[in-house]
């Protein structure tokens, strides 16, 4: 069954819902997993989405923060959601596939500015919920699977616009690629969009704090889809949505797409 699957963090699905439903006109993937949608689940215009073919959704959310939320042309079925850290907020949602492919949406928390436990809360959060993501595929490890979204960490040099710059910057900092890492490989994970595009700078994020940000083009590549070893030779055709940063009211991300055969 091929599929082709996007994450996006839509920063408030509600306020971007003309924008979710151009995409899904225009790009139509089976599949969008959508992040810090800040809405509760009941307010989210399902409507809107079902008559453009999306019929199915699974979602946690949150009234003004955070929300995760699979819509699907395919009939898939909730498959739970974990509480990573204890933080209490809607952050992880999984649903399944007919063809038995699990499918967990995750929105890692941002981790604010200052890159130490000791002086920001947040980044403790950011640095614990990831060492219980890796914890828990330790505990059990997830096979015929694919993880995608805003995962809030730039991994290697080339996934920002300045790798010495942003040494010492949340999102790129050595603890945080560490900490990634590790949840990475207890889960056998595998990067499609770098196994697809190998080399090169690619970005799916760009602060709103820039005057021009396409002239500047200092973004990050922070959003992720991620396959089990068992089915990642499947995924294929990964490619970043740059034009949508430029859309009218944009998100500061960009939708990122991958195929997989299966």
């Amino acid at each position: 069954m091929p599929f082709t699957l996007a994450t996006w963090n839509i920063n408030s699905v509600r306020l971007r819902e003309g924008l979710v439903a151009r995409l899904l006109r225009d790009e139509a993937p089976d599949i969008l997993c959508l992040q810090e949608c800040k809405s509760p689940v009941e307010k989210i215009p399902v409507e809107t989405f079902a008559a453009l073919g999306y019929t199915h959704m699974v979602a946690r959310g949150q009234k003004g923060y955070n929300g995760v939320a699979i819509l699907s042309k395919l009939p898939l079925e909730d498959a739970g959601s974990e509480d990573f850290a204890g933080l209490g907020q809607a952050r992880h949602v999984a649903a399944r596939l007919e063809n038995g492919v699990t499918i967990h949406n995750c929105y890692v928390p941002a981790g604010g500015d200052i890159p130490d436990r000791a002086e920001n809360e947040k980044f403790g959060q950011k640095l614990d919920y990831l060492t219980h993501l890796r914890d828990h595929f330790r505990g059990g490890k997830p096979a015929k699977s694919i993880l995608v979204g805003d995962l809030n960490i730039a991994p290697r040099e080339d996934d920002v616009w300045s790798h010495k710059q942003l040494l010492k910057i949340v999102s790129h900092t050595p603890i945080e690629v560490e900490h990634l890492g590790e949840a990475q490989e207890a889960g056998g994970w595998v990067d499609i969009t770098r196994q697809d595009i190998p080399e090169g700078l690619l970005y799916s994020w760009w602060s709103y704090r820039a005057a021009d940000w396409d002239a500047a083009d200092k973004g990050r590549r922070l959003d992720h889809i991620w396959a089990t070893a068992d089915i990642s030779n499947a995924g294929h055709g990964s490619r970043i949505l740059r034009p949508c940063r430029g859309w009218e009211q944009p998100s500061d991300h960009v939708p990122v797409f991958a195929s997989f055969d299966l």
